[in-house]
């Protein structure tokens, strides 16, 4: 049987994601909530949402038999709603970041946690093939000890885009770095320490941080992660790199993923030293919401816990630069 699915918002940048949930076996989609006036026109108009019924939270979030809500406010709304979600008995999707205030996540966590409703983040890069291979890599030791990571996000954006960013002091770091901060949490966990630089490279008259670089601290290891706003064809430069004792993985393009990797001796499949799998372009979050499924079917429990997402949100903050109190 489908599973009843519906979204509030469709102002977030991946709000589109509601094709996947459309195409999908798993799922049926009950309608879509967006109580800003423009932004329900705009979607009313959109090929993505024609022929969903249209409605207010509250006739949403009453629909017989809804389980799951996908959460595609703006990012200023977005842990309000998850909040209304869960208090209403709802599994979410929740789009990224968490929002701006750690403390109101960890609430929202905790609730979940209490009644046993998933929150899953819509971190794009989770059930990219080329992780799901490093997943691998790691989960059998095949790298060793891991005492290095260096990752980049980048792209280059115009002026319209740049004023709404700014609306969001955390810059670019804040709203297109946090895709790789889980990547990193995902391989070393909570850091010891985070520093965060910032620089302005755009127009001085607007309050957009346009290049921005974290460092996290670990017992044994160091992680970077670079973010701009300014960078030409800067999709084809994002790269994760994870570097071990025993070997090195290094995905580049990360959004149409190949992979690049060295190991000291064979193992599995693989021989030694260098060798490359290319993915290319993959279907994104069907992986996501296939997942979700068998989640709330209690088929498998959840690869990300509430603990994981706490500390990724706790991590983009402090390399944003912003407070986590």
């Amino acid at each position: 049987m489908k599973i009843k699915y519906g979204q509030i918002g469709v102002g977030h940048a991946h709000a589109s994601k509601m094709s996947v949930y459309r195409q999908s076996d798993d799922w049926e989609v009950v309608g879509v909530a967006e109580p800003d006036a423009g932004l329900r026109r705009q979607a009313e108009a959109d090929p993505i949402y024609r022929g969903l019924k249209f409605m207010t939270k509250e006739e949403l979030l009453n629909t017989p038999g809804l389980q799951v809500v996908g959460v595609e406010t703006c990012v200023r709304d977005l842990l309000n709603t998850a909040e209304e979600c869960l208090a209403a008995g709802k599994h979410i999707h929740l789009d990224k970041p968490a929002g701006e205030s750690l403390p109101q996540f960890k609430r929202l966590l905790d609730d979940a946690a209490k009644k046993h409703l998933v929150v899953q983040m819509g971190y794009m890069f989770r059930y990219s093939p080329a992780v799901l291979m490093l997943r691998e890599f790691l989960k059998n030791g095949w790298l060793g000890e891991v005492y290095e990571i260096h990752t980049l996000m980048s792209k280059a954006i115009g002026n319209s885009q740049r004023k709404e960013l700014a609306e969001y002091p955390g810059g670019i770091m804040f709203e297109l770095a946090c895709h790789v901060i889980d990547l990193v949490i995902g391989v070393l966990g909570k850091p010891d320490k985070v520093h965060s630089f910032a620089r302005k490279v755009g127009p001085q008259d607007d309050t957009h941080l346009d290049n921005q670089l974290a460092v996290f601290e670990y017992p044994k290891a160091i992680a970077s992660v670079k973010a701009a706003s300014v960078e030409i064809d800067g999709g084809e430069r994002r790269h994760l790199v994870v570097c071990g004792t025993q070997g090195t993985f290094h995905i580049q393009p990360l959004d149409a993923p190949n992979v690049r990797f060295t190991l000291n001796q064979p193992r599995g499949k693989y021989g030694k030293g260098y060798q490359d799998a290319r993915f290319g372009n993959y279907p994104r979050y069907v992986g996501d919401a296939a997942d979700l499924a068998k989640i709330v079917r209690n088929e498998k429990a959840a690869d990300y816990s509430y603990d994981h997402d706490l500390a990724v949100q706790e991590a983009v903050l402090k390399a944003s630069g912003l407070k986590t109190s």
